[in-house]
Order: structure tokens, then C-alpha cells, then sequence
């Protein structure tokens, strides 16, 4: 087993059982681990310092690294980073979203977030769009997760 793989597993063991999952997991070929956390009662910093601390510790205790030289780090995906998973849109129910569908003929949508099904999710209007490619969502719609490209929390002022 390569040390990605290990430290995969050493990530999949810190979260089990823990409100926080993995959103993506990055390593450059300099050994620089970024690792990509979300939780569903909010991602803190003691939270990214606390499971950091833990998967170094088991690398260090794996011996993965004798030298010391890796490094990495712990974040969540930010703001302007897209949701990709069913749980992320879960944790957002209630925000507004700017979707990107697949169908690439097809205009994105604006529109608040107000469920999430298994296999889809409803979004209802908003007043004002942020881009000329997007149109308000009327009434509720029915997305298909499956349709959806990408999808970015707006920050609302």
C-alpha cells in the first residue's frame, strides 16, 4: 500500500463517526497532502487543527515519512468552491444557489435551495440573477442530481 493510500485510510478511520466527511483529497508530487473536510454542523478551525494533528500523528507512527518531508494540510472546500456532494447540499438547505446543469443548451438556474430528495434536488425563485447565462427559477423546481455540473453557494449581503 503507497503512503496516499495509507493516509486515505487514516483519514477515512479520524471521520468515521464524526459529523465531518471528505470532499476531496489532493497530493502533489512534493508529498503536499490537501485535504478537503466539510461537516454537516460546520467546518471549524479547531476542528481542521484537531483531525491535522491526528493523521500526523498516525503518519508519524506509520513511520510513512522517516524524513519529515511531506506536508499537509487541512480546509475546508471554501466558499466559491462547487458542491459535490448530496450532503453538502443537505448542510445548504435554505441558501440560494447559482446551478450549472450538464445539458450545455440549457440556461443555469438561480433559486433558493429548499430540498433535498436521494436523487434530486427543489430549488424556488429568487428575485435577481447573478449572471446573464442564468435564469430565476420559477415557482419550485425538480433537479435531477445526476443533470447537475456544478452548483455554488451565493453569498447573500
Amino acid at each position: 500500500m503507497t503512503p496516499q493510500q495509507q493516509i486515505a485510510d487514516f483519514i477515512d478511520q479520524i471521520l468515521e463517526g464524526s459529523d465531518c466527511f471528505l470532499v476531496e483529497y489532493k497530493v502533489k508530487p512534493t508529498n503536499n497532502y490537501k485535504i478537503f473536510i466539510d461537516s454537516d454542523s460546520g467546518f471549524t478551525l479547531e476542528k481542521a487543527i484537531s483531525i491535522n494533528r491526528r493523521i500526523r500523528k498516525q503518519v508519524e507512527e506509520a513511520a510513512l515519512y522517516p524524513e519529515g518531508d511531506y506536508s499537509l494540510e487541512v480546509s475546508s472546500p471554501g466558499v466559491d468552491t462547487p458542491l459535490k456532494m448530496r450532503r453538502q447540499f443537505v448542510k445548504n438547505i435554505g441558501r440560494k444557489l447559482e446551478i450549472e446543469l450538464l445539458n450545455e443548451e440549457a440556461k443555469g438556474i438561480v433559486g433558493r435551495l429548499v430540498e433535498v430528495g436521494e436523487s434530486h434536488l427543489v430549488v424556488e425563485e429568487v428575485a435577481g440573477k447573478p449572471s446573464k447565462k442564468a435564469v430565476e427559477a420559477s415557482s419550485k423546481i425538480s433537479i435531477p442530481l445526476a443533470e447537475i455540473k456544478s452548483a455554488l453557494v451565493l453569498i447573500e449581503f
